[in-house]
């Protein structure tokens, strides 16, 4: 089996890589990226260098098995043009080529933030509608390619389409690129482990699952005959209570809406990268129920949902990284601030 990983440096796509190479039902991955790592990912592992808004996508796909789509852009978060010309427009060129390609399989990575605002009072299969959060140009987006894909799907009833929807996806090596996406310049990543309070909003409730689980799932959805989507998270649930647990700190109650307030003061004032939307699109997604891949696509967690976040936490205090483009361990701060904070990809 040949797979094709387009998106293949970040912090899933470093796993899904490190999984299909050990899988012996894959002899070849083809892990498609705008820059190359320096990294080696073993010999079944070769490289294309392409961009998903313009080289042609056909030539690389000729050929695979599956393509595992994972490519996704969150900034410049300030300009939604540029986000909506690589996720939305991207994601269709990648669609259009697989089927040009003749590619029997395709895996997209959707998300927990594709789905409508959810119930307080139960999880929701994969059939809850994923329409976004309006506010969020992640939202938005993930929603738009998911409606893409549905026209795909009823155009190309040949082949098989798998939709991954995780929750929030840590490992120690992605730890400096999320601080950089999400926290900016101004986090203290030395200072994470010594936070002494932390915002106790009861509505906010984290499903996270650990990179190399995540990496095992997109395996086992390109070398299983499995269609459809599936929701992909490790238990248990986390509140801010239990973060705080792992932080060392104690909670204190802040209403939500001061706490967008305080974010979207910090926003305007370019302090940090994560956008208002992106917090209310988080208080609102609803609680996964993962039985469908837990019993259809076999998937099980290795990692609890409290061991990504505590590895990603102790990547944060030691700016830990990777050695290819999106994952680089921290570096220079001011080269953010020069380019502006949430201006650089």
């Amino acid at each position: 089996m040949r797979v094709v990983v387009v998106g293949a440096t970040g912090n899933v796509g470093t796993s899904v890589l490190n999984a299909l190479r050990v899988d012996p039902a894959v002899t070849a991955v083809v892990g498609v990226a705008d820059r190359r790592p320096e990294r080696d990912f073993g010999a079944k592992t070769s490289w294309q260098t392409a961009d998903v808004t313009r080289d042609d996508l056909v030539a690389v796909f000729r050929g695979a098995d599956v393509v595992i789509h994972l490519a996704w852009l969150f900034q410049p978060i300030r300009d939604s043009a540029v986000t909506w010309r690589a996720n939305v427009l991207g994601s269709m060129r990648v669609f259009d080529a697989v089927a040009r390609a003749d590619v029997p399989a395709l895996v997209y990575a959707s998300s927990v933030g594709a789905y409508s605002p959810g119930p307080r009072d139960r999880v929701v299969d994969e059939s809850w509608p994923t329409h976004g959060w309006p506010r969020a140009a992640y939202g938005r987006e993930k929603a738009y390619v998911e409606r893409a894909l549905d026209v795909f799907e009823r155009d190309h009833p040949d082949i098989r389409v798998v939709r991954l929807r995780p929750g929030y996806v840590f490992q120690r090596a992605a730890a400096s690129e999320q601080r950089r996406l999400f926290a900016g310049p101004f986090l203290p990543g030395r200072l994470v482990k010594r936070v002494p309070v932390l915002p106790d909003l009861p509505e906010l409730r984290l499903q996270t699952v650990h990179a190399e689980d995540m990496g095992q799932a997109y395996r086992l959805a390109a070398v299983r005959p499995v269609s459809g989507p599936f929701n992909i998270a490790a238990d248990p649930v986390l509140t801010t209570r239990e973060l705080a647990e792992m932080l060392g700190a104690r909670t204190v109650t802040v209403p939500p809406w001061l706490a967008r307030g305080a974010l979207a003061a910090a926003w305007h004032a370019h302090l940090v990268p994560a956008s208002p939307g992106l917090f209310e699109m988080a208080m609102h997604v609803p609680v996964m129920d993962t039985t469908r891949a837990r019993t259809e696509l076999g998937w099980s967690p290795r990692h609890s949902a409290g061991d990504a976040v505590r590895e990603m936490i102790e990547g944060l205090s030691e700016g830990a990284g990777l050695d290819t483009p999106p994952l680089k361990p921290d570096g220079s701060r001011l080269d953010e601030l020069a380019s502006g904070v949430g201006e650089r990809r």
